[in-house]
């Protein structure tokens, strides 16, 4: 089958390019071989003057109703600095990830694929991908081929669809042959606005190993690590620096950092140069604990069975680590100041067997295309 997939625009977000790798090389493990594009886009492509019309009121809810430090002359130095940003990242994008470059998706001719599948990571967002018709296969509708969607994610608990919005949606999504999402949240949120049944699966990146991705920074010569305390922290503060110090200290271990300055403007660029993807799964092999704010941190730290703790950052939304966590009876790892330090054992029989079994369930979403 010739199968294309709809995500997120890929750039240098390590959880963004592992899950779309990593849902590219389940589908073409599938038995029967399939061919499988992954479609991209540049990040804040508009069309025509009407998008740049339209794209005002989104700016203005980002900026004054969420609180987004983002502006226009901040989109402009992101163009100006992307390329630098990204010149370790976009290597392993280049060599493991089919990506076609389509800014309009309703470019595309009917009679190349046979099948679609939408998903993961925070695609149903609209802030996040502003045509979201898209991410319901309006540009194929009509056509003779197999929709599913695959862990997508609303990104938070809350409803941020227009009513036309939510209409449409509803309607297209009611044409998928499956339908699943990454949270648990994302399940009662289909039923209640869409009416439609979803499937609680697995992000993407857990349906492959450890093994899986050992492959890939031994394939790369990656370095080990001098550290044995990985912090990969998105939003660093005062009280988590203090945290990682407290932790360091009480254990003897060395930190090593895996993330760079991307967000911070301020920051010279060398500083903002995102690590190569490798590097970072190398830093969970090493690390004999974690501690990080982001998802997909834990995902691979899971992954690799590595303790770890979660700050928990309510401005990004928790729900998806939580719903997360909740899979494997982790929730005791989250948390929000330095009071609380869980250090404690985790059960990792019990998680890798329940990861298998979780496996084995969310694999059965693609069984239309064997």
């Amino acid at each position: 089958m010739r199968i294309g997939i709809i995500t997120l625009p890929l750039n240098t977000n390590y959880g963004g390019i592992l899950q779309a790798y990593a849902l590219q090389t389940v589908l073409e493990r599938l038995q029967g071989g399939h061919q499988v594009t992954v479609f991209d886009k540049n990040r804040f492509y508009r069309s025509s003057w009407k998008k740049d019309i339209f794209s005002y009121p989104v700016r203005f809810i980002q900026k004054y109703v969420l609180g987004w430090q983002k502006s226009i002359r901040w989109e402009v130095e992101w163009r100006k600095n992307e390329t630098i940003m990204g010149q370790y990242t976009e290597p392993f994008i280049n060599k493991y990830i089919h990506r076609k470059y389509c800014e309009d998706l309703s470019s595309l001719n009917a009679n190349d694929y046979d099948a679609f599948v939408v998903g993961s990571d925070q695609i149903w967002r609209p802030m996040f991908y502003p045509k979201i018709s898209d991410a319901y296969l309006k540009f194929a509708e009509g056509w003779a081929i197999k929709r599913i969607a695959y862990a997508p994610s609303f990104g938070t608990n809350n409803w941020e669809y227009s009513d036309e919005q939510t209409k449409e949606c509803g309607r297209l999504l009611k044409m998928f042959d499956k339908v699943s999402v990454r949270e648990k949240e994302g399940v009662s949120l289909c039923k209640k606005y869409f009416n439609v049944d979803a499937v609680h699966v697995l992000d993407p990146t857990m349906l492959l190993t450890s093994e899986d991705y050992e492959k890939l920074f031994r394939l790369a010569n990656t370095p080990k690590h001098k550290g044995s305390l990985m912090t990969y922290v998105l939003d660093s503060t005062d009280s988590i620096t203090r945290m990682i110090d407290e932790i360091s200290n009480s254990n003897g271990w060395t930190v090593f950092e895996t993330n760079a300055k991307i967000m911070d403007s301020n920051a010279p660029i060398e500083e903002r140069v995102q690590r190569p993807v490798e590097e970072w799964l190398r830093g969970f092999y090493d690390a004999e604990f974690v501690v990080t704010d982001s998802f997909h941190a834990c995902v691979f730290s899971i992954l690799f069975n590595k303790p770890f703790l979660v700050v928990g950052n309510k401005s990004r939304g928790m729900s998806r680590i939580e719903s997360l966590l909740s899979l494997f009876g982790l929730e005791s790892r989250i948390v929000y100041d330095n009071t609380n330090l869980s250090l404690n054992k985790i059960d990792w029989n019990h998680v890798n067997n329940k990861l298998t079994e979780l496996r084995k369930e969310s694999m059965k979403m693609f069984d239309i295309l064997i």
